[in-house]
């Protein structure tokens, strides 16, 4: 009898369904997975078919750099959410893993089963993952946001015994890489009208890929496009540098095609702080909510050369093993 699984999604951003992508496949192999995905600011979609569909919490990206904290909250439904919770079957299965997705994470914990935490935010249980040295109240969100009775983390390094690198998305490592000399900005907290002013005054070429703009336009040296996945991956095959907040997957898919990288982590968001951080560490270079004069740093990382080597292997496959040996009923 072929074992079940359920696999849950967390839908802000575009890193968590990027992943599972990878991820189903080889899960595949072991049971029949049913997919679950609560949130609403993923740009990118996966292939298979959903079981369920739910609300969940999202954050919602600003456009002065950080959350919309008001639009976050006017957005959450906690009758919704409970209703959820209590809705889904989650006793008819075998395994139950979690990407920070914090319906079934609390409704495991409700009904106290087993469940896998499987997430770059997961990594943040580890006391020895590079943080910023002052105290954020948001390190309590990443804790109980979707707590599991177990983890495996991912990060830029492996910082702990149960933490492994990026799990690089199978599009990315079949790029075929060259530099063209145009930069690519993917800055979802930002509006266009704040960033392209900025770019116009650096005589380079910019592609911005807009979470803001439903229409494809130029100004001057800047391009400026929705997103589109197929799109942004051809100009990050191509560009010399990509320009993005602090997330966690665009710049460890940027560093393992040998691009330069500029970070300017999201304001007030505790998790991007702590990335670009770590990757401060291998000498990325950062721009901080504080800056007040973001061109200088521009500039300077534009005529740089930076070379920055990290090894991310392809670690989906083994990931999943270990995860199914080891935590399976």
């Amino acid at each position: 009898m072929r074992m079940k699984i359920l696999y849950a999604i967390q839908g802000t951003g575009n890193g968590h369904v990027s992943r599972a992508r990878e991820i189903i496949p080889h899960l595949q192999r072991y049971g029949d997975v049913e997919l679950l995905i609560s949130g609403t600011q993923s740009d990118v979609k996966l292939s298979q078919a959903l079981h369920y569909q739910l609300h969940g919490f999202s954050f919602i990206f600003g456009k002065k750099g950080g959350v919309d904290h008001w639009e976050t909250w006017k957005r959450m439904d906690l009758g919704r959410f409970l209703r959820d919770l209590r809705s889904l079957p989650l006793k008819s299965y075998d395994l139950i893993i979690n990407d920070f997705e914090p319906v079934t994470a609390w409704a495991c914990k409700v009904n106290k089963l087993e469940s896998v935490g499987l997430s770059h935010q997961a990594a943040f249980q580890s006391d020895k993952v590079p943080r910023p040295k002052s105290f954020d109240w948001a390190q309590f969100v990443l804790k109980y946001y979707a707590p599991a009775t177990n983890y495996i983390g991912l990060h830029f390094d492996r910082y702990d015994d149960y933490i492994h690198t990026p799990v690089i998305r199978s599009e990315i490592r079949a790029l075929e890489v060259s530099n063209d000399g145009h930069y690519t900005v993917y800055l979802p907290a930002i509006a266009d009208a704040l960033i392209v002013p900025l770019l116009k005054k650096i005589p380079v070429r910019w592609e911005v890929f807009s979470k803001h703009s439903s229409t494809i336009y130029t100004d001057g040296n800047v391009s400026v496009s929705p997103i589109d996945n197929q799109s942004y991956l051809r100009s990050l095959a191509s560009c010399a540098g990509l320009f993005t907040g602090g997330g966690f997957e665009g710049p460890a898919e940027a560093l393992y095609l040998g691009k330069k990288v500029l970070l300017a982590p999201m304001k007030y968001q505790y998790e991007q702080q702590c990335n670009a951080f770590a990757l401060k560490q291998y000498g990325i270079p950062v721009i901080w909510g504080s800056d007040r004069n973001w061109l200088p740093s521009i500039i300077q990382w534009v005529n740089s050369s930076q070379q920055i080597e990290l090894e991310f292997p392809d670690n989906a496959a083994t990931i999943v093993d270990q995860l199914v040996n080891k935590y399976a009923r």
